[in-house]
């Protein structure tokens, strides 16, 4: 990695062209790009390292996380938009009407993609040619992950936009050009491009690369391909028959009369039909395999690291693999992380400190989520549950993974400095700080975000923990789920990886005893994935599939793509995300200044009123006319996607004024029109 360093120069003069232009990017300038630069291997290393991270913050982008000092960026607090977390304030994709068309800008930006196409256009052929100095392997891996960069910036806006235009080379600066380019293709098309890149990238790249795991391998490629199939399989499952899926009724491709070059041929996007012979089922069918395929090959070769079942207490107690996978400087130790990215000197990242709360927290609907150590739901006679009165005693008898990855009060914080011997041992504050002036060490909900905290003060201070990017556990529960949306069965490899789960968490592994205790009018009260397009599930095999997926990936940032992905959010009218019990017990542990409520003046408030909940609701504690979610949480179908600002709109019609001549189309539901959002009749 240290030979890279002297190529960041020229990340200065490529920066001239990977800037967008608000059309499509034009072509870079053969000044900046000499004929004798990405002809040597370091000038490969040097150019893919720059798309790996990003100078500014993004808390999603296109780009592989980095968490650039900025702990909103980071991916542990990306379940604060789900029912997962939440933070003092809500997310304004849970109003209809407060999500505004931007007026520029947006996802729709094609800067990153054009820098990466630029790349294979130019290195490709001179690899094939070996016109590319030093060592072979090498040189392949580096093209390699050029096609895995490309696909994973087309991921970001697949999620994010659905159908958008396949874009695999450099564009001459020709408005005309420009403009039939931007034209959309249908979203299965796009999933089609991004598998086509990976699978590119998986026979190009290596698990051993230079620098090791840092570094993206092919099973990380793997892994993503079986993402993106997932991901692909389940919306067209879950969304078919809307028109947020290519010819589902009100599908705005249907409004455009032009030939796109998708993946599987010419079409007439308003005539568009799916590359199977069984339409829409045989396309779901596809992806769902896709993802069977590239799962399995990561989860045969690489075991999850061990569970010891076991907090460490002191610095004298050995460590928990589980654990430290994730709060360690160096991961290398365990084979599960499939990547990671390490901070060094000045490069920090900016999550661990304020993970400690930052007046964030786990709800009261994720605790209901974990089983207990039988293997039952909290609620099942016989479960052995301990009630939640107090935070510690929702621990009891538990999954491992609460246990784990949720901070309880008295529990230790720090058990050490490495770079100061007479650091003492720290420990959460008992009773949790709810509601505190300094947010770094106040929690929401009292229930503290945990995963990915170093024992080590220094490593919390200094942001030098570092952050798993793909671990194989990820692939486990990807089989799962697509084998059994696929086949309606738990074939032997989804049996194995299940049980090998469960076994981790410290959980009976005999899943059907959960599947038969499971009552779906319960799971219904506090789990959004209960429910597809509005109705409750009646199958409590795949509930709790997705309950393990939960579970498994608490703290990564994974939900919100999960909610979207299984049409989860329908459903939402009024919903109050809740937090630990505070109204219990709990209360006589506080000062009575410290659970303020209903005072004249509300905004003075700093708890919610016991009359709404036992449970602290965050989000009502004021009525204050800047509390905009004290009704509780609603959706609207047109948020799954985010809409296209009105700029692209403009510079794409036949006039540069009239929007409704503009070649692209804009998500269902939303206005061509900046500042305006859908209004819910």
């Amino acid at each position: 990695m240290k030979k890279s360093i002297k190529y960041f120069s020229c990340f200065c003069l490529l920066a001239c062209f990977i800037s967008c232009d608000g059309l499509l990017d034009t072509e870079p300038k053969s000044i900046v790009t000499p004929a004798n630069y990405l002809t040597d291997e370091l000038h490969l290393l040097a150019y893919v390292t720059n798309y790996y991270t990003t100078s500014g913050y993004s808390q999603e982008s296109g780009m592989l996380d980095c968490h650039n000092s900025n702990p909103s960026g980071s991916s542990y607090w990306r379940d604060t938009k789900t029912d997962n977390a939440i933070g003092r304030n809500g997310n304004t994709i849970f109003l209809p009407g407060e999500e505004k068309v931007p007026a520029t800008g947006g996802v729709w930006s094609f800067s990153n993609i054009r820098a990466l196409n630029y790349y294979l256009e130019t290195v490709v052929p001179r690899y094939e040619a070996g016109e590319i100095t030093g060592n072979p392997t090498n040189v392949r891996h580096y093209v390699g992950e050029g096609y895995f960069l490309r696909a994973h910036e087309y991921f970001y806006r697949l999620r994010k936009l659905g159908d958008f235009p396949i874009i695999k080379n450099v564009l001459p600066d020709v408005q005309e050009e420009l403009v039939k380019a931007s034209r959309r293709c249908p979203r299965n098309e796009v999933a089609r491009f991004i598998i086509a890149d990976l699978d590119t990238a998986i026979n190009m790249l290596s698990n051993t690369p230079p620098g090791g795991r840092v570094r993206i391998t092919r099973n990380a490629a793997l892994l993503l391909k079986a993402r993106v199939a997932l991901f692909e399989a389940s919306w067209l499952k879950y969304h078919a028959e809307t028109a947020l899926v290519p010819q589902g009724p009100g599908w705005p491709g249907k409004t455009k009369d032009y030939v796109v070059n998708t993946v599987s041929g010419e079409q007439n996007i308003k005539d568009y039909q799916f590359p199977t012979s069984d339409g829409l089922l045989g396309e779901i069918d596809y992806f769902y395999g896709e993802a069977m395929k590239a799962a399995h090959e990561v989860a045969e070769a690489i075991p999850l690291v061990d569970n010891t079942k076991t907090i460490r207490a002191s610095i004298a107690d050995p460590v928990n693999p589980y654990y430290d996978m994730f709060a360690t400087v160096n991961p290398d130790a365990y084979p599960e992380a499939i990547m990671y990215r390490m901070y060094v000197g000045d490069v920090k990242h900016g999550y661990n400190m304020a993970m400690e709360g930052y007046s964030m927290g786990y709800t009261h609907q994720l605790e209901r989520a974990f089983l207990m150590q039988n293997g039952l739901p909290w609620y099942a006679e016989g479960s052995n549950y301990a009630g939640d009165d107090y935070i510690q005693d929702t621990k009891k008898e538990r999954d491992w993974r609460w246990q784990l990855f949720m901070k309880a009060p008295g529990e230790p914080r720090a058990l050490f400095d490495s770079s100061n011997e007479k650091f003492e041992r720290d420990t959460f504050p008992n009773p949790p700080q709810i509601h505190q002036r300094d947010q770094s060490k106040s929690t929401s909900t009292g229930y503290l975000l945990g995963k990915g905290i170093s024992y080590d003060y220094h490593s919390i201070i200094g942001d030098y923990t570092s952050f798993v990017v793909f671990r194989a556990a990820e692939a486990y529960l990807i089989y799962m789920e697509a084998c059994y949306e696929k086949t309606g069965k738990i074939d032997e490899y989804a049996d194995k990886y299940w049980r090998a789960l469960r076994k981790r968490a410290g959980v009976d592994e005999e899943y059907m005893n959960t599947v038969n205790a499971t009552n779906m009018e319960r799971e219904a009260e506090t789990d959004w994935a209960a429910y597809s397009h509005g109705n409750r599930l009646e199958d409590r095999i795949l509930y709790n599939i997705r309950r393990e997926r939960r579970c498994e990936l608490i703290g990564e940032g994974h939900r919100w793509t999960d909610l979207i992905r299984w049409r989860a959010l329908d459903q939402l009218n009024g919903f109050h995300l809740e937090g630990c019990k505070i109204w219990g017990p709990l209360q006589k542990q506080y000062k009575k200044n410290q659970l303020l409520y209903n005072q004249v003046n509300d905004a003075k408030n700093i708890m919610s009123d016991p009359a709404l909940s036992d449970y602290l609701r965050v989000l009502q504690i004021s009525r204050s006319s800047t509390n905009k979610f004290y009704n509780g949480y609603y959706f609207t179908e047109g948020h799954y996607l985010s809409p296209i600002a009105q700029q692209h709109f403009l510079i794409t019609s036949e006039d540069n004024q009239n929007k409704e001549t503009s070649s692209i189309y804009q998500n269902p539901h939303w206005s061509l029109n900046a500042g305006e959002g859908i209004v819910v009749q």
